[in-house]
C-alpha cells in the first residue's frame, strides 16, 4: 500500500526530488497545499476504491495516517 500511494504522490504532485516515508507530513515535509491534497484525494479514492468523506480530511495529516484509514475502511495491502 505504501509503495502505490508513493507512486499516486509522485505521479500526482510531481515529487520525484523529495524523500517520502510513512511519517512524511503532507503539509510540512512535502509542501502539499489544499488544493495539491483534495487532488490527491481524488487519485486514492480512485486508486483503492473508497470515498473519503471531506470531514474525514482533517485526519489525514501523513502518510501513515492515510494508510490506517485505508485499512479501517476495508482496504487491504
Amino acid at each position: 500500500m505504501f509503495e502505490k500511494l508513493v507512486e499516486i504522490l509522485k505521479e500526482q504532485l510531481n515529487l520525484d526530488g523529495k524523500e517520502i516515508k510513512p511519517e512524511s507530513s503532507f503539509k510540512e515535509d512535502l509542501e502539499i497545499d489544499s488544493l495539491d491534497l483534495f487532488e490527491l484525494v481524488m487519485a486514492i479514492e480512485d486508486e483503492f476504491g473508497v470515498e473519503i468523506p471531506s470531514e474525514d480530511l482533517e485526519k489525514l495529516t501523513t502518510i501513515q495516517s492515510v494508510m490506517d484509514y485505508l485499512k479501517e475502511k476495508g482496504v487491504e495491502e
